[in-house]
Formats: C-alpha cells, sequence, structure tokens
C-alpha cells in the first residue's frame, strides 16, 4: 500500500494556480485560495496566480505560458469542468497535453463519489503532461480542491510517497524533445 518513507528528502515543486471563472475577483477566488493554502502547507512552492475567464484560447495560452516556464513544475486549474456550455476548461487543457493522466479523472471521481454519491458523475476533472509539466483540471468548488489535493495530488507530488510518485519521473517528462 501506499506511503511515505521518511528516509528520503522532501522535494518541493513549484506550483502555478489558474481560477477560470467569468466571475470571481480574486477576493472571491475560494477555490484558487483552498489550493494555495494547501500547496504552500505541503511545503510547495506557489509560482504563479492568476484568473481567466471561460475563454478556450486565453485558458489554453496561459498553459502553454505556464508549461515553457523552467520557473514552473506543475499547474493546477480550478473551474470550468462541468457540463454547461461556458465549461471548456478540460478542452484547453486537452489542446495542450502532449500526453493525457487518464487515471486522474477515474481516481478524482472515485474519491468524489464518497463526497458526493453519484453526482460526481459531472464533473470532468483531468490531468495531463506538457513540455515537461504536469497539468491538472479541478472543478470550481473549494471541496473539490480540496477532495483532489488531499486524496490524490499531496501524496503524488510529494517524492516521499511510495510505491511511485509524480516528482520521481519529473525530470524524465521531457526526454522526448531532448532526443537527437
Amino acid at each position: 500500500m501506499s506511503r511515505i518513507d521518511d528516509s528520503k528528502d522532501f522535494v518541493p515543486v513549484r506550483i502555478a494556480v489558474l481560477t477560470v471563472s467569468d466571475t470571481r475577483s480574486a477576493s472571491e477566488d475560494r477555490s484558487g485560495a483552498v489550493l494555495v493554502e494547501r500547496i504552500e502547507a505541503a511545503g510547495h512552492i506557489v509560482a504563479a496566480r492568476e484568473i481567466l475567464p471561460d475563454e478556450r484560447a486565453e485558458i489554453a495560452g496561459q498553459l502553454r505560458t505556464w508549461c515553457h516556464d523552467p520557473g514552473i513544475d506543475v499547474v493546477i486549474s480550478t473551474g470550468g469542468t462541468g457540463l454547461t456550455g461556458r465549461d471548456i476548461t478540460v478542452e484547453a487543457h486537452r489542446d495542450v497535453y502532449e500526453k493525457e493522466i487518464e487515471a486522474f479523472g477515474t481516481v478524482f471521481t472515485m474519491v468524489s463519489m464518497q463526497k458526493i454519491g453519484t453526482s460526481a458523475v459531472q464533473s470532468r476533472a483531468t490531468g495531463g503532461v506538457a513540455n515537461g509539466t504536469y497539468m491538472f483540471a479541478l472543478p470550481g468548488s473549494p471541496g473539490a480542491c480540496r477532495d483532489a489535493w488531499d486524496e490524490i495530488l499531496e501524496r503524488q507530488l510529494d517524492y516521499r510517497h511510495l510505491p511511485c510518485n509524480f516528482v520521481e519521473i519529473l525530470p524524465r517528462l521531457d526526454e522526448h524533445l531532448r532526443r537527437k
């Protein structure tokens, strides 16, 4: 089963947080605040934080910018993963992904089922990789952000987590770009 190997040193990662909303301001961004609080409490670095409207091209553009920034290892977005017409964050993420982490959405659904039952079916949370950067799209509720961080991301972004974690393979995510 999974566990933390205390013989290893903790390795902080640099995480950008993107809130997708047509209506929220920085003072009203509870979901982004939940993520920032948890990222910092875990010992990681909040490398950037932005709020963008539900516009696919703007979201994809910000994701691409952050994926090409050597000071950012992970991007977590919140909002725009539902089923309504303006919910296009998942599509923007997929515009940028080189590889999708299909199991992320599955595991998020399993976690959500324990909290909100069959309403979990309405989330399209997703994860992927582009240019050596992890990207995760979470629902826009503070509860969903807490669940995703506490049950999945906190462990997978901890280098000490066994049997495996995202951090240990981070240096190899872009190896295909370095081959000649």
